[in-house]
C-alpha cells in the first residue's frame, strides 16, 4: 500500500536526550506528534467502560477518540478501513474481490490522497490526528497484531465519510460487477428474483426518531429518541471534549473521528434511512473511436475515462493479484450492463465535504447553525430528527436531493445519452421535505413515509417531486404515531417506556386472519389449542407469551412459503394481504408446518423468551451462537412485526433458538434545558475483549430496559470515574 505521511517545515527529527541514560534517542516527527497529542489528552473511564476523552484542542480530542475506539475493538476499526478502503480480499479471499472493486471504481487511492491534499487546513489536522491515534495505539500495544493495516493513513478517511449502517455505496451490486467484469454478462433474470426474495427476507433496515415539544413535556423541554437500529456492535458509545467547543456524546461507528447519533448540550440528532431517491443508473451508449471507449451524450462523442485498477486477494498462504478495467463516464462509474449496454452508477460522492458536515454536525449550539450546515448537503443515506435547548424540534427527509426532470422514471435506468436525464444541481434545502416545530408538538421517522411524521401538520406529499420521497407507511410507523397522538407530560422514562411498547400492530392484521381460517375450515380442531392462544393473545410481545412464539414462526414462515402477489411491494402491504386475502387453506398449511416446526425443535410451544435470546460469545465481528452456551432471554421482537425497540436475527446460524443480531443498538433518550440530561442504553457491553468487564456488562440492563445515566458533566464524570489516564499509559 502507498504510504503518505505529511512533511512539515523544518528537520524531519530530532534527538531526544534521556536524563536517565544520556544516550541519544531519535524520535520522527510523527512520533513526536503522538507525544504531543498523549499529554494534551485524558481519557476518563466511566462505570459501564464508556471513554469521556478532554483533548486541549479538537486534533487532541479526536487522537484520544481514536485511541480509545482501538482498545475498546481494534479488530472492528481495522475491519471497517480494510472494507472502505477495497483491501477486503487480501484477508477475506477472492469472493470479497468485488466489493474491494466496487470502492476502486468511486475513487482510486490516488484520488483519495488527491481529495486529503484539498481538505481545509482543519479537516486535515483531523484527519492526521485520526491516524496518529491508531497508530499510537499500536505503537505502544505491540501485542495486538493487525489482520492487514500496520499503519493508518490521514487520507482514509475520504474513503468512509459518512456513518450510516448502509452507505449508499454498499447499494451498489457487487453481483453485477462480477457478472460484468468477469464475465461480460448481465445477472440473469432468474437470480435477479432470487436476490429481490432474499433482500425481502432480511430484517428491515432503519431506526426511529422521535421529537418532542417542551408543550408535551413535565419539564416544559424539549425531547428527543435516538434509537438507530444497526447490527450489534457497530458502533461504540462516547463522550469527546476539546477546548475549542467540542462538547459531543453518543454513538461513533468504529473508526471514525466524529458523533454519528448523538447530542451536544444545546443540540440533538438521530438519523433514519432515507426514502430520498439518491443513487440513479445511466445507460450508456457506446462506441469505439480510433482503438478507445466513447460514450454518447446528445449529438457528441465523449471519451470514457479508462484506467486499471490491480487488486491483491488471499489465496491459502498465498496472495495473488488481479487487474480489471475500470470505466466511467460523466455520471460515474460503469457497475453494471442492462439489455447488453453499460451502465454508470451516479451517488453522492464528495468526501471532504461529507466528512465536515459530519464532524461541523457535532459542535452546532442552536437551529440556525444546524440549519446553515445542511447547506453542505452531503448528508445522503438518511433523514435527520433533530431537537434543541430553545425548545425546537425539527425534521429533514434526506440532505442531497439531486434535480431531475420529472418526465423520466428514475426509479429505473435512464438514456444516459439524453442529456435531459442529467442531474441539474442539487435542490436547496427549503426546498426538500422538512418540518420545523408542527402546532402538534411532535415528530417522527421510523423510515416510514414523511406525509404522516406529524400528522395533519405533516409535509404534503403534492407539493414535492416523487423521487423526494415515496409513501409508503410501515407497521413501526403506524405503532409510533398511535403512541404519540393526545399524548403528554413526557418525561424521560415515559418516552424510554413508549419508544419500548410491546404491542405489535403487524398481527393484529395477520392473525385474525389465521384463526378466520381455523373456524372456516379445520374440521378436525387438532389445531385449536395452539389457535385459542393467538384468539386470546392482545398482541403483546414478552418473555412469557407463547403467543409470540406461534405469531413470530407463523408470520415468518409465510413472508418465506406464501405467494406474493406483485403489488404488495412492502413488509406491510404483504402481511396484510396474508391476513386478509390470501387462500385459507394457504393460512392452515403454513401454520401446520410451523407447529410441526416448534415441535421438532422444541418439543412443545414455548414460551418467546425460552427461543428468542442475546448471546455474545466472543469478539468475532460475526457473532457465533451456540444453543449449548448460556444465553439471556429476551422479550423484544423484529421490527417487522412493528416493534419500535427491533430485535432481529438472523437465520443462518445452525440453530434452533434465535439470537439476535441487529436493531436496538445504540439508544439514547435525551432532555434539553439549561442542562442536558441523557439515558441510554447499548447492546452487550462497551468493549469487544471477551476478557474486559465490560463485554457483557449491559446484556441483563438491556435485555430489562434499564437505561443508565449519561454522564455529560465533568463533575458527574468524575464521580463515575474508574480510570483515568493518557493514551499509552498502563
Amino acid at each position: 500500500m502507498m504510504r503518505f505521511k505529511i512533511i512539515f517545515v523544518g528537520i524531519t527529527a530530532f534527538l531526544l536526550f534521556s536524563c536517565k541514560t544520556e544516550t541519544k534517542v531519535e524520535i520522527s516527527e510523527e512520533e513526536q506528534r503522538w507525544e504531543t497529542h498523549a499529554l494534551n489528552t485524558t481519557i476518563i473511564r466511566d462505570d459501564f467502560g464508556v471513554p469521556h476523552i478532554y483533548g486541549k484542542t479538537d486534533a487532541d480530542a479526536v487522537f484520544g477518540l481514536l485511541y480509545a475506539q482501538c482498545e475498546d475493538d481494534f479488530n472492528r476499526v481495522e475491519q471497517n478501513y480494510i472494507w472502505a478502503t477495497g483491501r477486503l480480499a487480501e484477508v477475506e479471499g477472492e469472493n470479497a474481490i468485488y466489493s474491494d472493486l466496487r470502492a476502486k471504481l468511486f475513487m482510486t487511492e490516488e484520488e483519495a490522497i488527491a481529495n486529503y491534499e484539498k481538505s481545509p487546513q482543519w479537516l486535515k489536522e483531523l484527519c492526521i490526528a485520526f491516524a496518529d491515534g491508531i497508530n499510537y495505539y499500536l505503537k505502544t500495544n505491540p501485542e495486538v497484531k493487525p489482520r492487514l493495516l500496520t499503519h493508518f493513513e490521514p487520507w482514509m478517511p475520504m474513503y468512509f465519510s459518512e456513518g450510516s449502517i448502509g452507505g449508499d455505496i454498499e447499494r451498489v451490486s457487487t453481483r453485477k460487477i462480477k457478472a460484468m467484469y468477469e464475465g461480460g454478462m448481465e445477472i440473469p433474470v432468474n437470480e435477479e428474483l432470487a436476490l429481490k426474495k432474499e433482500k425481502e427476507m432480511l430484517e428491515p433496515q432503519g431506526s426511529n426518531g422521535i421529537a418532542i415539544s417542551g408543550s408535551l413535556t413535565q419539564s416544559g423541554n424539549a425531547m428527543l429518541l435516538i434509537n438507530p437500529h444497526t447490527s450489534f456492535y457497530f458502533r461504540g458509545e462516547v463522550h469527546v471534549v476539546s477546548e475549542e467547543g467540542l462538547n459531543a456524546y453518543g454513538a461513533v461507528t468504529w473508526g471514525q473521528f466524529f458523533v454519528y447519533q448523538g447530542f451536544n448540550e444545546k443540540t440533538g440528532w438521530m438519523h433514519t434511512s432515507t426514502y430520498t431517491d439518491v443513487i440513479d443508473e445511466f445507460i450508456e451508449t457506446t462506441t469505439q473511436k480510433e482503438g478507445k471507449p466513447m460514450y454518447q451524450y446528445g449529438d457528441e462523442l465523449r471519451p470514457i475515462e479508462q484506467y486499471e485498477v490491480t487488486l491483491k486477494y488471499k489465496e491459502g498462504d498465498t496472495v495473488k493479484e488481479k487487474t480489471f478495467p475500470a470505466y466511467r463516464t460523466h455520471h460515474g462509474p460503469i457497475t453494471h450492463l442492462k439489455d447488453g449496454k453499460w451502465v454508470a452508477t451516479a451517488l453522492m460522492w464528495e468526501p471532504v465535504k461529507a466528512l465536515e458536515q459530519s464532524y461541523i454536525r457535532t459542535k452546532q449550539d442552536g437551529y440556525k447553525g444546524f440549519r446553515t450546515m445542511m447547506d453542505i448537503k452531503t448528508n445522503s443515506s438518511n433523514n435527520t430528527v433533530y431537537a434543541d435547548a430553545k425548545g425546537n424540534i425539527a425534521y429533514f427527509h434526506g440532505n442531497f436531493i439531486p434535480v431531475r426532470d420529472q418526465s423520466f422514471d428514475y426509479t429505473k435506468p435512464v438514456d444516459g445519452s439524453n442529456p435531459k436525464t442529467d442531474w441539474n444541481g442539487l435542490h436547496a434545502v427549503d426546498e426538500a421535505i422538512t418540518l420545523l416545530n408542527p402546532k402538534n408538538g411532535w415528530l417522527q421517522n421510523c423510515n416510514s413515509t414523511p406525509y404522516t411524521s406529524a400528522l395533519e401538520f405533516s409535509p404534503k406529499k403534492e407539493k414535492y417531486p416523487k423521487y423526494m420521497s415515496i409513501d409508503r407507511e410501515n407497521f413501526r410507523g403506524v405503532h409510533a404515531i398511535e403512541l404519540l397522538k393526545d399524548k403528554k407530560g413526557y418525561t424521560i422514562d415515559s418516552l424510554i417506556s413508549l419508544a419500548y411498547d410491546p404491542y405489535l400492530p403487524a398481527f393484529e392484521k395477520l392473525i385474525p386472519g389465521l384463526v378466520e381460517a381455523y373456524d372456516k375450515l379445520d374440521r378436525t380442531k387438532e389445531l385449536g389449542s395452539s389457535i385459542e392462544i393467538l384468539r386470546n393473545w392482545d398482541y403483546r410481545t414478552s418473555k412469557e407469551s407463547k403467543a409470540m412464539t406461534l405469531a413470530h414462526f407463523y408470520g415468518t414462515n409465510y413472508a418465506k412459503k406464501g405467494k406474493r402477489p406483485e403489488e404488495c411491494i412492502s413488509d406491510m402491504a404483504l402481511l396484510t394481504y396474508f391476513g386478509t386475502k390470501s387462500p385459507l387453506e394457504e393460512r392452515l398449511a403454513i401454520f401446520k408446518e410451523t407447529l410441526a416446526q416448534l415441535e421438532t425443535d422444541f418439543g412443545s410451544v414455548v414460551p418467546w423468551g425460552e427461543v428468542n435470546r442475546f448471546q455474545r460469545i466472543n469478539g468475532d465481528i460475526r457473532q457465533p451462537f451456540d444453543d449449548n452456551k448460556p444465553s439471556t432471554a429476551v422479550g423484544f421482537a423484529s421490527g417487522r412485526w412493528g416493534a419500535l425497540a427491533a430485535y432481529g436475527a438472523r437465520y443462518t446460524n445452525n440453530t434452533k433458538k434465535i439470537y439476535g443480531t441487529r436493531g436496538n443498538s445504540f439508544v439514547a433518550v435525551v432532555e434539553f434545558g439549561n442542562k442536558v440530561k441523557a439515558k441510554t442504553s447499548l447492546a452487550g457491553g462497551q468493549s469487544g475483549d471477551p476478557d474486559s468487564p465490560h463485554f457483557d456488562d449491559q446484556i441483563q440492563p438491556y435485555v430489562d430496559v434499564q437505561f443508565k445515566e449519561a454522564a455529560f458533566y465533568k463533575d458527574d464524570v468524575l464521580k463515575r470515574a474508574k480510570k483515568t489516564y493518557h493514551p499509552g499509559e498502563e
